[in-house]
């Protein structure tokens, strides 16, 4: 965590008891299986959808114990579990693997969380109909929505799959299958041209059929707008600032589990709670309060 980010440390402790009516907490336990629906409901009432990722079957009953809507088996596990440099090198039955772990753990425990999983790179591009196949396989391992990656370019292929009954969320922004193209994990959307890129891409999104919307690394001004003029697509954070209607970040990363520099947009909830279930729990809390992310101290 850098050091700028100390003094936020102290709010995202164990969870006290004057969580937000209505809001998931580890203390309400599970409830009604979490749906496109119910996440509309959320989002209507004013209240932050919480996402978090997970690769295995423990891990993933934790998190929907602590309350947290939807988990995401991410390609991210490339580089948190297989130690790989960047997401690029994933294959598609690894994914397909882990979403089984992480299906099962929700059923072990009777879980509500929604699970959406991460198509790897290049599992995707070549068709509308090679999109289609992979997201079978993941279907079928458990998954309940497909995350793509990239822009205009892959709205045809949200439209198909959407029409064929496969749930998308789609990903713009900083997009790491993308950053060798990218040149690094850099912010983006920071000049006029390139935020009226991304507000052009989004809407196109949004008329695909894309339920939900990750943006990554983008000023949290802009996020703010485009979750503003997206009504049918709920938008998911990392490093995006406050104004979106959901967060997300890496498992790992937010249990402090990092050998290296850790992300701007991260805070170790784990340090302040006594248990990985009361780290997830805080982290829960205080996005639903508004207390996290801190757009002064996690965003651009």
């Amino acid at each position: 965590m850098p050091a700028s980010a100390a003094p936020c440390a102290a709010p995202y402790g164990t969870p006290s008891p004057a969580a937000p009516e209505g809001a998931h907490t580890a203390a309400a336990g599970r409830g009604a299986p979490v749906s496109l629906p119910r996440l509309a409901q959320l989002r209507a009432a004013g209240e932050k959808i919480t996402m978090l990722t997970a690769y295995d079957a423990t891990f993933a009953a934790l998190a929907d114990a602590a309350g947290v809507e939807c988990i995401l088996v991410g390609d991210s596990l490339g580089m948190v579990c297989q130690g790989l440099p960047s997401t690029v090198g994933v294959q598609l039955d690894t994914m397909a693997y882990h979403s089984a772990c992480v299906a099962r753990g929700l059923h072990r425990v009777q879980g509500s969380a929604w699970l959406v999983a991460d198509l790897p790179y290049g599992s995707y591009a070549e068709s509308r109909e090679q999109a289609l196949r992979s997201a079978c396989v993941l279907m079928q391992a458990g998954a309940q929505m497909v995350k793509l990656e990239g822009g205009g370019w892959t709205a045809p292929t949200v439209e198909f799959l959407v029409q064929r009954g496969v749930p998308v969320c789609a990903h713009l922004g900083l997009t790491p299958q993308s950053v060798h193209a990218l040149g690094g994990y850099r912010v983006q959307g920071k000049t006029d041209a390139g935020a009226r890129t991304l507000r052009q891409q989004a809407r196109e999104l949004q008329d695909a059929g894309a339920a939900l919307l990750v943006l990554e690394m983008v000023p949290a001004a802009l996020a703010r707008d485009i979750t503003d003029a997206l009504p049918h697509c709920h938008t998911i954070g990392i490093g995006a600032g406050n104004g979106t209607a959901g967060q997300v970040l890496v498992l790992h990363d937010m249990l402090g589990m990092n050998l290296g520099k850790m992300p701007r947009f991260v805070h170790n909830f784990m340090q302040d709670a006594g248990s990985v279930h009361g780290a997830i729990a805080a982290y829960v809390q205080a996005v639903k309060q508004g207390r996290f992310p801190d757009d002064a101290l996690h965003a651009w």
